[in-house]
């Protein structure tokens, strides 16, 4: 790691931990912890998610966007099994007990609001299960069927992502130059604040 990278993780890592408040944190990982992790599914996990895990809190025991809060490395919300989507489109039906494979690449670059452009099965439905099932991790969830993940692999890798019903986007159009590890230090400071446009308030509202 350059001089520079490991300026870069100071200042997330002083961010994150500003983040979340010491009594909702659930006991970190651990370096052991998370290097068995990764060496199960193939890959490195991306920074600073990955010091995050292993150094602050393996997620939270509670949010406010959220009641489960973020989710430990490698949980998938108790929605993600019973989820049904109304855009779903695929012949195939989504299946939340499929297991999921992180290593393999997430298939986008770019948002994609599949109710509108899905019009070939043979093309799209591979796109659209790889969306849910290949990778990220899950991050957490509000809405019941709305999803956060963090991708780990492809192009996108670093950046916090929403799934949504009939579309998928980045948390933030930061652009190709921006770090993508800015993307995640900036979700989990809105998430935890429910300052984001899923913010219970903002529910309230409506």
């Amino acid at each position: 790691m350059t001089d520079l990278a490991k300026q870069r993780l100071r200042i997330a890592m002083s961010a994150l931990s500003g983040a979340i408040p010491h009594d909702l944190r659930r006991p970190p990982l651990g370096w052991t912890g998370v290097r068995a992790w990764e060496a199960e599914h193939v890959l490195e996990l991306p920074q600073p998610y990955r010091t995050f895990v292993a150094e602050i809190s393996n997620g939270t025991r509670e949010g406010p966007s959220s009641p489960h809060g973020l989710l430990p490395l490698g949980h998938l919300p108790e929605s993600w099994q019973r989820w049904e989507a109304e855009c779903w489109l695929s012949p195939e039906p989504f299946d939340g007990t499929a297991l999921r494979k992180p290593a393999v690449p997430f298939p986008l670059k770019e948002e994609w609001q599949w109710e509108y452009d899905y019009y070939d099965h043979d093309q799209h439905s591979p796109i659209l299960h790889g969306i849910y099932q290949h990778g990220s991790i899950h991050l957490g969830s509000n809405r019941g069927r709305e999803f956060w993940i963090l991708i780990v692999t492809g192009p996108q890798r670093g950046r916090v992502w929403w799934l949504g019903d009939g579309c998928a986007a980045p948390y933030a159009d930061a652009g190709e130059e921006a770090e993508p590890e800015v993307d995640f230090v900036s979700w989990l400071q809105d998430w935890q604040a429910d300052r984001g446009w899923w913010s219970q308030d903002l529910e309230d509202l409506d």
